[in-house]
């Protein structure tokens, strides 16, 4: 069973549009609404893959509610805890050639009491996992120590952690030895406080988060593939993808899929790249199932193109 953390979950609607021009009406070509945020996605994934998950949210008010309604809908196991705020509603705009826009509300502030109910209720779940996943950005209220202290009572409970945040809360939960960190390019660049022009660049970063704590790093570098950094050596992934239709949540899916494979070694990684890369080619945030992966289009090997450019460089 893989349970899943979302500190700061929402509620998705993902329009599709021809293009977006500033200032004009643009009518949109399909509309979805979907239960959000980055471990909501992962169970999700996990899922659609035919395992077992419990996803554990805080959630306030109508969206809140709409958002377990979807999620058990979806044959999630959910583990609410109740908070005063209203669960925030996120809008990603679509573009035909691949671009996303993403406009993401702020959420609301939890109270001392929501806090520790939060982590009281991830203790109570425990028992019994193989993963936990501890994903996205905290909401106000959370101090960025508080992945951290997660960890280390996860870790204290037996169970290993995933952890897919940024910025101070990665930073600070780095000092626990979380068993995998899932860094996007941007989010590894700004761990290391220097641009990444290459994946060599990416490498060298990644090797500088395991000597921070990370027992692992599994980051992805968006069209130019993915990484995986740890005790073993050093693998890199990538895929085929014809067309893009949506990149929402491809980076959670890939977590899902790197867990569902064990979370270690090449082929879990090859795992994580087909999950990716199945997710960008469907609309909005669905999750990929087995029968949308292509295994045949992954290649993962030992011989890192350290030279290689990233096609989408970070700054």
């Amino acid at each position: 069973m893989i349970l899943t953390v979302t500190p700061n979950p929402s509620l998705d609607r993902t329009y599709e549009v021809p293009s977006l021009d500033r200032g004009e009406v643009v009518r949109a070509t399909g509309e979805r609404v979907d239960p959000g945020g980055k471990g909501v996605n992962v169970s999700r994934a996990v899922t659609a893959a035919g395992r077992r998950t419990v996803a554990v949210l805080p959630l306030g008010g109508p969206s809140g509610a709409l958002v377990s309604e979807l999620l058990d809908a979806q044959g999630i196991e959910v583990a609410p805890v109740p908070i005063a705020g209203v669960t925030r509603a996120n809008i990603a705009l679509a573009e035909a050639d691949g671009v996303l826009t993403k406009i993401n509300a702020p959420g609301p502030e939890l109270s001392a009491a929501e806090r520790e109910l939060l982590l009281e209720t991830v203790r109570g779940q425990s028992p019994g996992a193989d993963w936990i996943a501890c994903c996205g950005s905290l909401p106000r209220g959370l101090a960025p120590s508080w992945y951290a202290d997660l960890v280390a009572r996860a870790h204290a409970a037996g169970v290993r952690i995933a952890l897919d945040t940024s910025g101070p809360a990665l930073l600070q939960a780095l000092r626990e030895r979380p068993d995998v960190v899932k860094p996007n390019a941007e989010e590894l660049a700004e761990a290391v406080g220097r641009p990444l022009l290459t994946v060599g660049d990416a490498v060298k970063a990644a090797e500088e988060l395991r000597e921070l704590g990370a027992r692992s790093v599994l980051a992805s570098l968006g069209a130019d593939g993915q990484l995986l950094v740890d005790d073993a050596g050093t693998w890199f992934g990538s895929a085929r993808v014809d067309a893009v239709r949506s990149n929402v949540g491809a980076g959670d899916a890939s977590l899902a899929g790197f867990l569902v494979a064990g979370g270690a070694g090449p082929g879990a990684l090859a795992s994580a790249v087909a999950h990716g890369a199945a997710a960008v080619r469907l609309p909005g945030s669905v999750m990929p199932t087995p029968a949308d992966l292509d295994p045949g289009a992954v290649t993962v090997t030992a011989q890192v193109p350290a030279d290689r450019a990233l096609r989408e460089p970070t700054s």
